[in-house]
């Protein structure tokens, strides 16, 4: 027999480009796209680039003169402002302490209500309500709560025997741990309702085959539930120190920043500034510093979740 002939090669048909592939956005795409970047635009760009321009101003308020371009020495004089690093350090105690067990405790409950209980759906509506009312509304209620005279806090203390009550606002000892109390409760549900979502975003084969290992419940969270909820907790946990670094209602409502200034936030220290003494650029000069610190705590949880993304 002959040698076989060689079968011709087959060619793949080129398939055809998707309309638009690869093209930039055309005017239809960005008339779509426009109203959702114009509140971005209108109510954080621009407000945020004149409040930068401002710190390098002598901005007041009340005065004839018109505003002059001082550079950087709103800066230099906010380097020298000990009552502005004591705010500062204080925004770090109340940040720090209102995170962590705000982070714990929605931990547990978070896993409290993934199991199944009667009346789950109950619970977990009623959890959600102090998320719910407004900042404003949650101080007042607080300030009523730790009344010195017809508080319920006192009102229990006496019942229970434990003392005569205290003015707990009012005390240079107790009023930044009872605001934090108060910043733990307002942004728990929040951070209960998040946790919620990624256990059970977690498959319940994984729970079932460590369990039939003989697994107990410290570790399968430990070698399951954790490893699957870590992404979320720290997203979480780092959204939860920005806001609370940037805190202002619900402590303005409480203490206005007293007694003393021991509660007395950097953002209230930089209201002060501007609204109550006219210094407006030495107040976007605060502002500038805090967008920096929270932009720097930003980029360390991103570079984190890169690098861990790419861990894996």
């Amino acid at each position: 027999m002959g040698s076989a002939e060689r079968r011709p090669a087959r060619t793949r048909a080129p398939r055809p480009a998707r309309a638009g592939a690869g093209r930039p956005l055309g005017h239809g795409a960005w008339f779509l796209v426009l109203p959702a970047l114009l509140p971005i635009l209108v109510l954080s760009v621009v407000p945020l680039l004149y409040g930068v321009s401002l710190a390098f101003t002598d901005a007041q308020a009340g005065r004839a003169e018109p505003t002059q371009w001082i550079g950087s020495l709103n800066f230099r004089d906010l380097l020298k402002d000990t009552l502005f690093w004591e705010s500062f350090g204080i925004g770090l105690v109340w940040a720090a302490g209102v995170t962590v067990p705000q982070f714990l405790l929605a931990l547990g409950l978070a896993l409290l209500l993934d199991q199944r209980l009667r009346l789950r759906w109950l619970v977990r509506a009623l959890v959600i309500i102090p998320w719910a009312m407004p900042e404003v509304v949650v101080g007042i209620m607080w300030r009523l709560v730790y009344h010195p005279d017809a508080g319920v806090l006192n009102e229990t203390l006496r019942d229970l025997g434990l003392g005569a009550g205290r003015d707990w606002l009012s005390s240079l000892g107790t009023a930044l741990p009872a605001v934090i109390a108060v910043g733990v409760w307002a942004g728990m549900p929040q951070t209960t309702v998040t946790l919620l979502a990624g256990l059970q975003n977690t498959p319940r084969e994984l729970h079932e085959a460590a369990a039939l290992d003989g697994a107990g419940a410290w570790r399968r969270f430990r070698s399951v539930t954790w490893p699957a909820l870590r992404p979320v907790a720290l997203a979480i946990t780092a959204l939860n120190l920005i806001w609370n670094l940037n805190a202002f209602a619900l402590v303005y409502v409480l203490t206005q920043g007293g007694p003393g200034g021991r509660t007395r936030l950097p953002m209230l220290f930089a209201y002060e500034e501007a609204f109550r003494y006219g210094q407006f650029g030495y107040a976007a000069a605060m502002g500038c510093v805090l967008v920096g610190v929270v932009s720097v705590l930003l980029s360390v949880f991103l570079v984190g979740r890169l690098r861990g993304g790419g861990a894996r």
